[in-house]
């Protein structure tokens, strides 16, 4: 099957997802209640984000003000409540970065979540009255909502419902600058949106000549196409992407650099660090997901080997398929690396969670074996970052802001880097001049000598830059 077969397969698939999508009745008769309020009570006129009720065609969330919202988590699959309230704490400072605030929250129990509204009917009516109560704009769950939830939600309670992924979609629409990530954000809320599509008949759209008489097709049959043409596109423009990005990888592959990711939980500061290390200008906020567009620097390690180090884009517990998809052309770098820098918050309230969430999507991605240097960060503001280091033997504990660490950390990258490199013996003629500078730039060189006829160098190469050097190579030695 071609990569386009396949594209077209999964759009089906969401087609399909549309005309499945089940929208229960929760007024009728067999499913109201006596405490269920009537939705002609409720005032309609919400600035709510999503479907019908309002918001931006671009965004999830309606940033011409600061929405209330009602957060509400749910505690399935055995979690227990603490879990629970860490993980709406993460979503709080998501709704925050979204630019959001947030009214109150709810955490429900339950063995499994209703096929129906997630929550139950029961819980549903308490969210309204909350949402009531606050005058809130949206509801927000830090769960997945199916389609048809989704719907039956808003139809309770006549404001925006959204989930986790719509939140993260939101946040990525904000800070995507380049034109490819604005394409891969783009993509992902596309297919995002397509199985949540509603609409209404539209009696015009055919024409009345023979053989096309009929009550017409809906608008939600002609939005549903528009959207599936849009996403063939975007998917034909990152495929271009990709194909040039794969191009680039061949040329670096002769590139005498090795490559170094710098990976991690979003707000971990990877950014901070590349900056203290490199002195690049990238952007850095203390809030989540700051970057989305790799940035790539170079760097020379103290054996005189220079390195390319590249910042991307942060990870989170619960990242949605959809970006992990979508943002698979950026996320390569870390697949295509030669050392993974995995940045941890050691200040954070669950680094071992966070270390466990950025470990699952590198194995998404296909990067799991690539080696990985794992760097405790924020040691100038948690005691317990020097305990963490203790406990993750190999690990190097530092402070991108204060400089701490530092030191360790740059010893730590070139010891891995070297893991992989051959101890030789080289003599090149003085005429050779760009020779000797290249041992200097691709290897680290243990000691020089001069004789009447050239230099001699004892040095670590990597085995790319000893097939290169290969006639001035005197003896190699073995393991």
């Amino acid at each position: 099957m071609t990569a386009s077969e396949s594209n077209l397969e999964n759009t089906s698939e969401l087609d399909e997802t549309v005309d499945e999508m089940v929208e229960v009745d929760l007024f009728s008769p067999s499913n109201s209640s006596e405490s269920m309020t009537d939705p002609q009570e409720i005032i309609s006129d919400h600035r709510g984000a999503f479907g019908e009720f309002g918001g931006a065609e671009t965004g999830f969330l309606d940033r011409a003000f600061r929405e209330r919202i009602i957060l509400v988590g749910v505690a399935v699959d055995g979690a227990t409540r603490q879990e629970t309230e860490t993980s709406l704490d993460e979503m709080a400072l998501l709704i925050d970065t979204a630019g959001a605030d947030v009214a109150d929250r709810i955490i429900q129990t339950r063995q499994a979540p209703d096929a129906s509204t997630f929550i139950g009917k029961g819980k549903a009516q308490e969210v309204l009255e909350s949402a009531l109560a606050h005058d809130a704009d949206t509801v927000v769950f830090d769960n997945e909502l199916s389609p048809a939830q989704q719907f039956n939600l808003e139809r309770i309670f006549k404001r925006s419902a959204l989930d986790r992924t719509a939140v993260i979609l939101d946040i990525f629409a904000q800070h995507a600058t380049s034109a490819e990530g604005k394409t891969q954000v783009e993509l992902a809320q596309l297919r995002y949106r397509l199985p949540r599509l509603r609409g209404k008949k539209n009696f015009s759209q055919q024409a009345g000549g023979i053989g096309t008489r009929g009550p017409g097709e809906t608008q939600l049959e002609v939005d549903r196409r528009r959207l599936v043409r849009k996403i063939h596109k975007l998917e034909k423009e990152l495929r271009s992407i990709s194909d040039r990005r794969a191009n680039q990888r061949k040329a670096s592959h002769r590139s005498p650099f090795s490559r170094v990711s710098i990976v991690g939980y979003t707000n971990a500061g990877k950014s901070s660090l590349l900056r203290k290390m490199t002195g690049a200008e990238v952007l850095i906020e203390d809030r989540l997901f700051a970057t989305l567009d790799p940035t790539t620097r170079k760097y020379q390690l103290p054996g005189g080997e220079q390195i390319l180090m590249t910042d991307t884009v942060g990870f989170v517990k619960k990242l949605p398929h959809q970006l992990v998809e979508a943002f698979k052309s950026t996320l390569e770098v870390s697949v295509h690396a030669d050392l993974l820098i995995h940045v941890v918050d050691g200040s954070g309230p669950e680094p071992e969670a966070h270390i466990t969430a950025v470990r699952e999507v590198l194995r998404e991605i296909g990067a799991t074996d690539i080696p990985q240097l794992l760097v405790f960060n924020k040691f100038d503001l948690s005691p317990e970052v020097k305990q963490l280091v203790e406990a993750n033997p190999g690990s190097v504990g530092v402070s991108a802001v204060t400089g701490h660490g530092i030191d360790d950390l740059i010893v730590a990258i070139g010891e891995q880097l070297r893991a992989g490199s051959v101890l030789c013996e080289l003599f090149v003629p003085y005429n050779r001049g760009d020779i000797a500078a290249s041992i200097h730039r691709e290897g680290e060189v243990l000691s020089e000598s001069s004789e009447e006829s050239g230099m001699r160098f004892n040095a670590r190469l990597e085995p790319d830059s000893l097939s290169r050097l290969e006639e001035f190579v005197i003896e190699v030695e073995q393991h």
